[in-house]
């Protein structure tokens, strides 16, 4: 997968691009990634990206010349048709399923923006998908871009050392993840559930499941909507709320 970053801050990408799992990408041909500070591509004699709006108001909105000039030199370098994924408050909230979506894709473009908003031109005629990582405010799409990256890059073969790794991961199956253990199996007087040490792997799968289940009831009830779970599931939540009512009692 090729990244294109447009943004001016280049040197914000750098220490998470060149760290950890990021990093390991790049290192087995998963991805690789381009920073462009847009301003290069600006025609203005001041080398300004950005203008009062019309009709007045705060801030600065960004030009649409710089912007359309630097995605159009990209797509002719690569020969590609890629997405071009505009970071913004506005743009549909990021998701599991939209990381997913986007990591079959072979280029990608991200357009970092700063100040008050976008040149609306930008949105109608270049970009093909708006993001937003939460409802809150940051001072500029670097960040959400990084965070969309990773998201993203983790899902490619190889990047994780276990391809299993990312499908089972919370949101990937819909729900949230069961807890996780390790050594030593007491520790100050906790101890592991008994059935992680059983070496019975079909009663481990489903305390699994079961424990995923009731994590996801009691933080993110509102994951199961439009979730098709089967008769086995469906028994597991059923008991969840009935020791769930039973406890309020």
């Amino acid at each position: 997968m090729k990244i294109d970053i447009l943004t001016l801050f280049p040197d914000m990408f750098k220490g998470v691009f060149e760290s950890s799992i990021l990093k390991r990408a790049q290192d087995v041909g998963a991805f690789s990634y381009n920073l462009i500070d847009f301003r290069d591509f600006t025609t203005d004699k001041h080398n300004k990206v950005d203008d009062y709006p019309y009709g007045g108001g705060a801030g600065m909105v960004l030009k649409p010349q710089p912007i359309f000039d630097a995605v159009e030199h990209l797509i002719d370098q690569h020969e590609s048709k890629p997405r071009v994924v505009l970071m913004c408050p506005q743009g549909e909230t990021f998701t599991q399923r939209k990381a997913e979506e986007l990591a079959k894709e072979d280029h990608l473009i991200f357009i970092c923006g700063h100040y008050e908003g976008y040149d609306e031109r930008i949105r109608e005629h270049i970009v093909t998908d708006e993001i937003s990582i939460g409802d809150y405010v940051l001072t500029g799409g670097e960040l959400g871009a990084m965070v969309v990256t990773d998201s993203i890059i983790r899902l490619q073969s190889d990047v994780l050392g276990n391809n299993e790794s990312a499908t089972l991961d919370s949101f990937s199956t819909n729900l949230l993840e069961h807890p996780h253990y390790t050594r030593p199996n007491d520790f100050r007087g906790m101890t592991v559930p008994e059935v992680l040490t059983s070496g019975n792997h079909q009663k481990i799968e489903e305390w699994r499941k079961y424990e995923s289940l009731k994590r996801t009831y009691s933080r993110r009830p509102d994951l199961f909507e439009g979730l098709e779970l089967d008769q086995k599931e469906l028994d597991m939540l059923d008991e969840i709320k009935r020791n769930d009512v039973a406890r309020d009692k």
